[in-house]
């Protein structure tokens, strides 16, 4: 078994959904098997289906002078802040496929989302950084200390449809923090944000690359896949029809 890898770099996030619709529709026509996409993109908000417009908090004038998109999607979540810096992750898996913790013809969504937190939270201890879930809270968190609340250090929100899942989680490694200040992030005001940068005793200045081996490797241990990397989409489908 294996899960497909598709490294896009920094890409507009327009057409980071364009490529995702592309994945999405190959994986519900079986043309390909799971699929993880990362990618990087330049400033942009994000309104989930449950978003509150008024948790944008920077005026329109603002945002339109930084070059900062607004774009409503249909995953799960309130809003949320995509920048340069952080790891961008959308797995479009099945969830009627052999997947670790399903009991009955599919995993449910919230199932498959503590996965991705599982992944997330090796992917910190990789970095040093002791990682959690909060109860109620999606997302991974660092651990409260004296007097300092938790932290988030990546989101998540995912859509599914005909069972294939979509979008999926954000990793702060490098992003710069002043940029959530645009947003009440997921609607959270009483806790705050922070990256593998800024926790890391053992890797002050992460890369990209880093932490997208880190992620990668651990979707393969939380998933139990091997991970299978393609160049480009036209890639991923030649090596599905190769394995099928």
């Amino acid at each position: 078994m294996h899960i497909h890898l598709l490294q896009l770099g920094r890409i507009p996030y327009a057409e980071g959904l364009r490529i995702q619709a592309e994945v999405v529709a190959a994986r519900k026509a079986q043309r390909i098997g799971d699929t993880l996409l990362l990618m990087e993109h330049p400033p942009v908000l994000t309104l989930g289906r449950n978003a509150i417009r008024a948790n944008i908090l920077a005026a329109d004038e603002l945002l339109a002078q930084r070059g900062v998109e607004i774009h409503e999607i249909n995953r799960g979540g309130d809003v949320t802040y995509h920048g340069p810096g952080q790891l961008v992750g959308y797995p479009i898996f099945d969830l009627r496929g052999d997947l670790p913790g399903k009991r009955g013809p599919h995993l449910g969504p919230v199932d498959f989302v503590r996965l991705l937190e599982e992944a997330i939270i090796l992917t910190c201890k990789d970095f040093g950084i002791p990682a959690q879930r909060i109860c109620k809270l999606t997302g991974v968190w660092t651990l409260a200390g004296g007097s300092v609340r938790e932290k988030k250090i990546a989101a998540i929100g995912v859509h599914v449809s005909q069972a294939i899942t979509s979008h999926g989680f954000a990793l702060n490694v490098t992003t710069d923090l002043r940029d959530f200040d645009w947003i009440v992030p997921c609607g959270i005001t009483d806790r705050t944000v922070t990256s593998l940068e800024l926790e890391s005793p053992i890797s002050p200045n992460p890369s990209m690359q880093h932490a997208a081996n880190s992620i990668s490797a651990n979707f393969g241990r939380v998933f139990q896949r091997q991970m299978l990397a393609a160049s480009t989409f036209g890639d991923l489908l030649s090596v599905s029809q190769t394995l099928s």
